[in-house]
């Protein structure tokens, strides 16, 4: 019977977690980002072409997107719920959200793997559901989803690995996968790796010798997608996003001259002081302990309102001193020689590596190879105050523990989730480019008036949202003979395609019949009697003589674009 219970309150929890997940998906967030219509038009463009929008066959490391050369399996998942469904935000989420509920069951396996204990194990599971972390990331197409997924379900094969002789092969192909899921992986993938090989070297040895064909796969996947990593890492598309984040850049090196110009001490002591070893040695780690903070996990979370809500942390604040008894007690068992605690340890000490070496502070998405240890730690801090209860009293106060502890965690879950499903979505709608489907939705209606729309770049890559929201046939696209496309300052910029002209804000004129001027040197005329023109514009940014025709706002009721013609 008790039995029966846990099936039936795990399958619940998987079941409420995929609903929160799906339930107004296209709505919440209110609109796709570039970097998910990116994924999502590449993905297209493959579906229909085999080829990216640039015109690669099937890339298989990296593709190039704005010149920042994101990994392409995310792009990949992509592609069956789009021929199923077709280009829409529904579409391009919905394999992050799938992902997102199997991290669910995957963090369920992992625990009890580890700790053999049902408790701990749904407690995670449940955590893992309805902490904002995880589902908040699941909601839109972040290639974190895909390498939470895949490296909790590689450690949940390894932890199991005694129960069927594929699950360590298995295990092996899923942590090969994180390589191509987010740069982040391909940071801690390896180390994590290299930390296992160290840990269980001789225990290995003797199961390998039982199971040869194990063996043999596991060496296969292990070579196949580790090998090659050095010479995929050499390639400069694959650092393109690195140089720009990485925490010794440009400002790092000036504020490091700066302080030896103006130290007092002696020119030795100075040079010693004051270099880049020494002060990417200092932030580093002062950004590292920062990811194990309660400010960042429990109060405040990241400082990117994209990834997290503002001022809101991203665990329940329930758990702040649980999750610390729970790292507590996970330090004495590895203190105690129990090599899978080690192995944990290690993971979570690794965790937060490619976040610490970046010039950003409290970076959410860096730091989610974290999840789903912060999950663990606080469940096993919760079952063991619980056990404590339990043998220092009774079942009766055991009982009313758990039951003041899931009050407050489902009112963390409630302030949470209506700040998210409510304010947010209203106030912070402008941090996600929205209105974008909107703009597209009206040049679509008046395309065929006429022969000039000009759109302002104020928000971000307004071509990548009229090639998703219309969509535009890729291969049209990519043989336009008018699509104008340039390098510049480690960005590829698009100017124009087919009677599209995208101008910076500061380039459109004020002045009646004035050019706009493109970023790459050409320029825009609407001529008197001879063109007809349609501008898309931010508030109050346009020249005399237009006639507005339309205002688009953002959900706070703020101006996001003017649309006029002449």
């Amino acid at each position: 019977m008790k039995k029966d219970v846990f099936k039936i309150l795990f399958i619940v929890i998987v079941i409420l977690g995929f609903l929160l997940r799906v339930i107004g998906l296209n709505k919440y967030p209110p609109a796709v980002s570039w970097d998910e219509i990116s994924h999502g038009y590449n993905a297209y463009s493959i579906l229909r072409t085999g080829r990216d929008e640039w015109g690669v066959l099937f890339p298989l490391s990296n593709f190039r997107a704005y010149g920042d050369y994101p990994l392409v399996l995310n792009m990949y998942f992509m592609i069956p719920t789009i021929f199923i469904m077709g280009l829409n935000e529904i579409s391009i989420r919905l394999p992050g959200a799938i992902l997102g509920t199997l991290t669910i069951v995957a963090a369920y396996f992992l625990v009890y793997g580890l700790t053999k204990s049902k408790k701990i194990s749904l407690l995670t599971s449940f955590l893992v559901a309805f902490e904002p972390w995880n589902w908040f990331l699941n909601r839109f197409a972040a290639q974190t989803n895909l390498s939470i997924f895949f490296l909790t379900a590689s450690a949940a094969a390894f932890f199991n690995r005694e129960k069927n002789k594929f699950l360590l092969p298995l295990s092996a192909l899923f942590l090969g996968l994180t390589l191509f899921s987010y740069h982040t992986t391909r940071i801690i993938s390896p180390l994590i790796l290299l930390a296992a090989i160290y840990i269980y070297r001789k225990n290995m040895g003797l199961y390998w010798n039982k199971n040869v064909w194990t063996k043999r796969l596991t060496l296969f996947f292990i070579l196949l997608f580790f090998l090659p990593l050095p010479f995929v890492l050499a390639d400069p598309a694959s650092r393109a996003r690195s140089s720009e984040v990485f925490l010794l850049n440009e400002g790092a090196v000036n504020r490091i001259i700066e302080k030896r110009l103006t130290s007092t001490y002696p020119k030795l002591i100075t040079r010693l002081l004051y270099n880049r070893p020494v002060y990417f040695i200092i932030e580093a780690t002062k950004n590292h302990i920062e990811y194990y903070t309660p400010k960042f996990l429990f109060f405040k979370g990241g400082t990117h309102y994209q990834f997290s809500l503002p001022g809101k942390g991203l665990l329940f604040p329930v758990n702040l001193l649980f999750f610390y008894i729970g790292i507590y007690l996970t330090i004495r068992k590895a203190l105690n020689k129990d090599k899978n605690y080690q192995f944990i340890l290690l993971w979570f000490l690794l965790a937060p590596l490619s976040g610490s070496i970046t010039k950003e502070h409290y970076a959410v998405m860096r730091a989610t190879p974290m999840i789903p240890l912060v999950q663990l730690f606080s469940a096993i801090g919760v079952i063991s105050f619980l056990k404590y209860i339990k043998n220092k009293w009774n079942m009766k106060f055991v009982y009313l523990v758990v039951a003041i502890y899931t009050a407050i965690a489902l009112l963390n879950f409630e302030d949470y989730s209506l700040e998210y499903f409510g304010t947010y979505t209203r106030n912070y709608s402008q941090d996600r480019q929205y209105g974008y489907r909107q703009v597209v939705s009206n040049i679509k209606e008046k395309y065929n008036n006429y022969n000039k729309i000009i759109v302002t770049k104020r928000y971000g890559e307004p071509h990548e949202f009229i090639l998703f929201f219309w969509p535009w046939e890729p291969k049209i696209y990519r043989g336009d003979t008018n699509l104008i496309r340039f390098y510049q300052s480690n960005w590829y910029w698009v100017d124009r395609f087919d009677k599209f002209y995208f101008v910076n804000d500061w380039n459109i004129p004020r002045g009646e019949w004035e050019d706009f001027i493109l970023e790459s040197g050409g320029r825009v005329r609407c001529e008197k009697l001879v063109d007809s023109c349609l501008l898309i514009t931010s508030p109050d940014n346009y020249p005399l003589g237009w006639t507005k025709l339309e205002t688009i706002n953002f959900l706070n009721g703020k101006s996001a674009f003017e649309i006029l013609e002449k």
